[in-house]
């Protein structure tokens, strides 16, 4: 059901060239850590011609994501955030995949709902939910952590910061999982799928937005794009695009850094006494859960102009994936970086929000929802036991899990 076995890990012994670290079967299985060891020691700028996605080079080492990142005349989002290129017949736009000035503006109009005032009015309201669902689980049976919680949890903030009803909030779930699994991604649902379910997205969201719109403007992200003088406006597809950015971002990163947290916690059990010996570390693990578990792998941008990047030659046009969950792994930058250690000293210091103008605008809302649930877990659990094997998603840009069996461990 899950981790296959019968998988040769040969990033070692594979000619270099033919390196392929977008391949989505090595994030399923958990095989890619050597891949990109590989790639940060012998090739940290490294080409690849022939992928899934067409030729791309991959950026592996902190300091050269950094570099890249700070540099969006360079280095453009406009063509996309991930590899697949955009199909001309069906193309979505949002400010994550735009430059400035356009991106400037669109950000601006929904940053509000992560200001700090709205941040301190949902803590109350994450930690009502987040105990209620914890106080829901069956104790004494196996289930799915990553629907019964990570899921569930999150979608519950996701359907609050849309003022999106309440009792149809699994569409939001749905609607994300269509949107990172197309087979463009190298996921397993067929593009037609894909495409339907992201019309059926736009529909709905187009209803509510048009009723938001006759109304006087509130808190929520959809009254903020209703009413915003730079995004009322918006075209179709570029409201959609903007709709499964926010829904991504607010779904798929929180709910695979909370599941993460529970697989962390298990492999190194003297972490786990250590955190149950000091609550105090939960602030500080929270940072090292999205290091260790880095959600989303990679960011493409785009080469503006013909450049050379240290050594290599950039033609423009050509695709560049910032590979932040290698980058998080960098021997040269992070001590120990593949050890999971929750007091680790400046556990911010990572890539895992991005970096310069397209840092990810809800990574408070994402480090308060994680530190809530683990102080509720705290109050009811000596442990959550991961019992059985974990599956994973089959994607090389979300680094998630469909499946985590676990059994709980009252105090």
């Amino acid at each position: 059901m899950s981790e296959a076995t019968n998988l040769t890990n040969d990033a070692w012994t594979v000619d270099l060239d033919s390196v392929d670290v977008s391949r989505a079967d090595l994030m399923q299985h958990d095989q890619h850590w050597d891949y990109f060891r590989r790639l940060r020691q012998e090739d940290p700028v490294h080409y690849c011609e022939t992928s899934h996605f067409g030729p791309y080079w991959s950026v592996t080492k902190f300091r050269d994501i950094m570099e890249i990142e700070k540099n969006h005349k360079d280095f453009s989002s406009a063509p996309g955030i991930v590899l697949a290129d955009r199909p001309e017949d069906f193309q979505t736009v949002n400010f994550i995949g735009m430059d400035p000035p356009r991106h400037d503006v669109q950000r601006k109009t929904v940053q509000g709902v992560v200001a700090p005032m709205n941040l301190a009015r949902l803590e109350s309201t994450i930690r009502s939910r987040a105990a209620a669902i914890l106080d829901s689980l069956p104790t004494n049976e196996t289930f799915n952590w990553v629907d019964l919680v990570s899921i569930e949890l999150t979608t519950q903030m996701l359907a609050t910061i849309f003022d999106f009803p309440f009792d149809e909030r699994r569409k939001l779930t749905y609607w994300s999982d269509m949107a990172t699994s197309g087979e463009l991604a190298g996921g397993p649902t067929p593009e037609p799928v894909r495409r339907a379910a992201l019309l059926e997205c736009l529909e709905y969201f187009t209803k509510l937005r048009d009723v938001r719109a006759a109304e006087e403007p509130r808190p929520d992200l959809l009254s903020m794009l209703a009413h915003g003088e730079d995004t009322r406006d918006m075209e179709p597809m570029e409201f959609l695009g903007n709709l499964i950015l926010l829904i991504v971002g607010g779904n798929d990163t929180t709910r695979n850094s909370i599941s993460g947290g529970v697989l962390a916690l298990n492999q190194n059990p003297a972490e786990y006494d250590k955190l149950r010996a000091n609550r105090d570390l939960i602030p500080n693990m929270v940072s090292e859960i999205i290091r260790w578990q880095t959600p989303l792998a990679y960011m493409r941008r785009t080469a503006n102009r013909d450049m050379e990047f240290h050594g290599k030659q950039f033609r423009k046009g050509d695709k560049i994936a910032m590979w932040y969950v290698s980058g998080n792994r960098d021997e040269e930058e992070i001590e120990h970086p593949d050890e999971f250690i929750i007091d680790r000293a400046n556990a911010r210091h990572h890539l895992s929000f991005g970096f310069g103008i397209h840092r990810c605008m809800g990574n408070r809302l994402a480090e308060m929802q994680l530190r809530i649930l683990w102080e509720e877990i705290l109050d009811r659990f000596r442990m959550i036991e991961v019992v059985g094997e974990v599956e994973r998603v089959q994607s090389s840009f979300v680094r998630g899990y469909a499946t985590m069996p676990v059994r709980l461990h009252p105090w």
